[in-house]
């Protein structure tokens, strides 16, 4: 890995690292906040890499629809709804239900 993308790495654990408890945010409002809203994949790859982390909550970062897409990189095939149901965020169906209602924008902190 370049440190172009371990720097482009860090920023978006950076925003990981302040969603809110029981909030959640898409991988694209993290690009666009960084000022690169062409590059929500990037973020995903940084996301695949945040495992060896312990203090970035990756479960907390879904899709544009609110959909539990990066589950299969969580120990078990349940863990990443697990954490967010523990956190008061109601999955069915690996969907986010009142999506809206806990998506955490980064570029405004609501």
């Amino acid at each position: 890995m370049n440190s172009i993308n371990e720097s482009f790495f860090d920023k978006v654990y950076t925003i990981v690292r302040k969603i809110p408890h029981g909030r959640v945010t898409t991988y694209g409002l993290i690009a666009k906040c960084l000022g690169t809203p062409k590059s929500a994949r990037m973020v995903g790859y940084a996301m695949n890499s945040s495992h060896k982390f312990s203090d970035i909550p990756a479960h907390r970062v879904v899709n544009r629809n609110g959909l539990l897409t990066g589950k299969h990189h969580f120990f078990g095939s349940s863990l990443m709804q697990e954490l967010l149901e523990n956190e008061g965020v109601i999955v069915i169906d690996n969907k986010i239900k009142n999506f809206n209602d806990v998506l955490w924008d980064p570029s405004t902190r609501n």
